[in-house]
């Protein structure tokens, strides 16, 4: 047994926050608290546990997590969820490599020995899906993932719909899959048309087609399309996962492990969806520990179908990516569209704490993109 002595985070580009966890003995745990466009308010948030967990027993995962939860009066939402992943990643992967183990052994051990993966394409207003798609194939993806269109207004000409199908097609025609995200930004009078436009072309998946607290609208929309519905980057725990499912209006959950809580949680969401039939696609546009903690999760998890990976993201823009911090970048190889499954210890990843140091000096918080409609209104991004 350990006693936390220090709990440390670095704001490091392009977007992340990572979470450094040493007890008494020199042992260390890396987690990832990113929530993209908040990460002062979460530096709050484990500014002030840190001050309570100092000298707690860093091997009592489930107890500081429901010390976390319960203890504090209020609870949930994303940046009480995002500070706590941060601690509970850290914890997970201290005492696994405490023991020497990756943390899918003190889990139940592999269901699978490899992962379907897949890669964004496109960017915010996207464009040019051709050229990137075989980008991505020659990396070894079989699957990507597009947003479906620019700023729409809430009522918006129909015709702004048609560069989604026809990118689709596109991709489509290149033998790969293609997730098409709504990404909140679609109102329900476009979002219908566009799912009944996208049906006849068999996208992998529809994400966010509308809002997460739009749930009647979700489900109504569920009943019109065929295409499978995924959702769940902005649920932050099983309390919130349960009305979707429940309301049958989710095909596959993509809860975010930086968002709800850490592998503790995302553990007990996935097997909360399995009772569902629904399956597990884990949200991760975020770094390189996140994208571990996932993996160690969809390795033990029987309803998993494909993860996202950041590699390449339009986000990582600031020349920062997956391999930027880890000294062991071939565990993110991808082949036929799988990555195989991390062997060592802990989370299987091997922070290159120099460079995250480095880094994180005078790092400026990632502010989130705004989009402007043409009368100055304010659109969802």
């Amino acid at each position: 047994m350990g006693k936390i002595a220090s709990l440390e985070y670095f704001r490091v580009p392009p977007r992340w926050l990572f979470v450094k966890i040493t007890d008494d003995a020199g042992n260390v745990g890396w987690g990832e608290a990113s929530l993209e466009g908040h990460s002062q308010t979460v530096e709050g948030c484990l500014d002030a546990w840190f001050d309570q967990y100092k000298g707690l027993e860093a091997d009592d995962v489930e107890h500081i997590w429901q010390l976390s939860w319960r203890a504090g009066f209020y609870r949930g939402g994303p940046v009480f969820m995002s500070a706590l992943a941060g601690i509970d990643i850290a914890l997970w992967d201290l005492k696994a490599r405490k023991i020497g183990l990756p943390i899918w052994q003190l889990l139940g051990g592999k269901l699978r020995t490899k992962l379907k993966v897949y890669a964004w394409i496109g960017g915010d207003r996207p464009a040019d899906v051709e050229a990137q798609a075989l980008a991505r194939r020659s990396q070894g993806f079989r699957a990507v993932k597009m947003n479906g269109t620019e700023d729409l207004g809430w009522l918006d000409s129909p015709s702004a719909l048609d560069d989604c199908v026809q990118r689709l097609k596109t991709v489509k025609a290149l033998g790969m899959d293609a997730g098409i995200d709504f990404h909140g930004r679609v109102h329900k009078p476009m979002a219908k048309q566009l799912a009944k436009l996208l049906e006849p072309h068999q996208p992998l998946f529809i994400e966010e087609p509308l809002l997460s607290e739009h749930i009647g609208g979700i489900q109504a929309l569920s009943k019109l399309t065929a295409c499978p519905i995924a959702l769940g980057e902005r649920l932050h725990s099983r309390w919130d996962v349960r009305p979707f499912l429940e309301a049958g209006c989710v095909d596959i959950l993509q809860p975010d492990i930086s968002h709800v809580g850490g592998i503790s949680e995302m553990r007990r969401i996935a097997a909360m969806a399995e009772t569902y039939d629904v399956a597990l696609a884990p949200h991760c546009p975020l770094g390189p520990i996140a994208l571990a903690a996932n993996v160690q999760v969809d390795i033990v998890t029987a309803n998993f179908a494909i993860q996202e990976m950041s590699l390449g993201i339009h986000y990582n823009s600031t020349g920062q990516d997956l391999n930027t911090y880890i000294k062991n970048p071939e565990v993110w190889k991808v082949t036929d569209g799988y990555i195989d499954i991390p062997n060592g210890p802990g989370l299987g990843i091997e922070i290159d704490e120099d460079q995250v140091r480095s880094l994180s000096t005078d790092c400026k918080a990632w502010i989130s993109p705004g989009f402007t409609g043409p009368g100055a209104e304010i659109r969802e991004w």
